[in-house]
């Protein structure tokens, strides 16, 4: 079961999402928490696996809460969920250490496909999020200097983690083994200075080292 807790400070938003994934049979929802602050507090007491995030809440807002979270405990997973498709708000949310982000005019069945995305590895962006971001990060200025901090090979890693790949298929495409990959991507994340696959690809694109060719996934 995939357990889950749902963060918004709309009432109806929440009934409704709580309706719909109570029918899942693989999906369990745990709790419910209308603004950032109570979010913290439930993320402790019931240990969910991934959090549905409201961004704009009173008391606490969505991406203090992820960053609060992602502080504290790491292995759970942030889905936003939010009306905002702006640089302002997903840039920042996958900084915080969101795993996915999306809109709220999205369909149920995908909705509960991204938090099954979610759950095995990948990190999944709204098609406009995408957009958005790729042009926000295109549009800033590049390191040059970045550049040489990677190997050739941990380059072509990164490049091959960039398109949304896994570990087997970047191991499949470059002619080396899964654990050859793991070591790649932590040197990657070291040299980088980033947590995680999301932030791996964001800091490629925003310094020019790739370029984002779809949604970014694990």
């Amino acid at each position: 079961m995939i357990r889950v807790l749902i963060v918004d400070d709309h009432h109806v938003v929440r009934r409704g999402l709580l309706f719909f994934l109570k029918t899942q049979k693989d999906i369990e929802v745990v709790g419910e928490a209308k603004n950032g602050l109570e979010a913290v507090e439930l993320v402790e007491a019931l240990q969910p696996d991934i959090v549905l995030m409201d961004l704009v809440m009173p008391e606490m807002d969505g991406i203090s809460a992820t960053r609060k979270i992602k502080s504290k405990w790491p292995a759970i997973n942030i889905l936003m969920l939010t009306s905002f498709s702006d640089k302002d708000h997903v840039l920042p949310a996958l900084e915080a250490g969101a795993a996915g982000y999306q809109l709220k005019d999205i369909e149920p069945d995908d909705l509960v496909n991204s938090i099954r995305q979610i759950m095995s590895g990948e990190n999944i962006l709204h098609p406009v999020a995408n957009s958005q971001l790729e042009k926000t990060l295109r549009e800033e200025e590049n390191l040059p200097h970045v550049k040489n901090t990677l190997t050739p090979r941990e380059k072509d890693v990164l490049a091959e983690l960039t398109k949304g790949k896994s570990n087997r298929e970047i191991a499949s495409s470059l002619f080396v083994t899964e654990k050859t990959v793991k070591t790649h991507i932590s040197n990657i994340f070291t040299k980088l200075e980033v947590q995680d696959r999301t932030q791996a690809a964001l800091y490629a694109v925003k310094h020019g080292l790739t370029e984002v060719s779809g949604p970014i996934e694990n």
